[in-house]
């Protein structure tokens, strides 16, 4: 356990000062470089891993790739195809593993992480 993160971006910086505030987050973790998701275009290593407290949101895990854009323009096309096979593989996990508790989502803000893991007590 550390007292700091280290981030790679601005966005980054901004996501982790919510998630260190956050009450309905428990635990959250940049994820390593070694932390790898094999893909047909290259290996693939999400931003975060979020643990949050169980009964506030819908889905308890959730994976995050936080990124400052989700335009499509913006996205180099092998990025875009890493992301798309990172959401079959998460999917599958929850499908095989702990349905609607594990999710994996790209965002742009923790705001936005908010509407996507959702308020409501399950």
């Amino acid at each position: 356990m550390y007292d700091y993160v280290v981030t790679d971006s601005g966005i980054e910086r901004k996501f982790v000062e919510k998630l260190d505030t956050a009450r309905e987050v428990v635990v959250y973790a940049k994820l390593p470089r070694g932390f790898l998701i094999p893909t047909p275009v290259g290996d693939y290593n999400p931003d975060w891993a979020i643990a949050f407290k169980e009964g506030h949101v819908k889905h308890v895990y959730f994976v995050a790739e936080t990124k400052g854009t989700m335009s499509s323009m913006k996205l180099r096309e092998i990025e875009k195809t890493k992301i798309a096979c990172a959401r079959k593989f998460f999917d599958e996990i929850e499908r095989h593993v702990s349905h609607d508790r594990v999710k994996y989502d790209v965002v742009t803000s923790y705001e936005q992480l908010m509407d996507i893991v959702g308020h409501e007590t399950v």
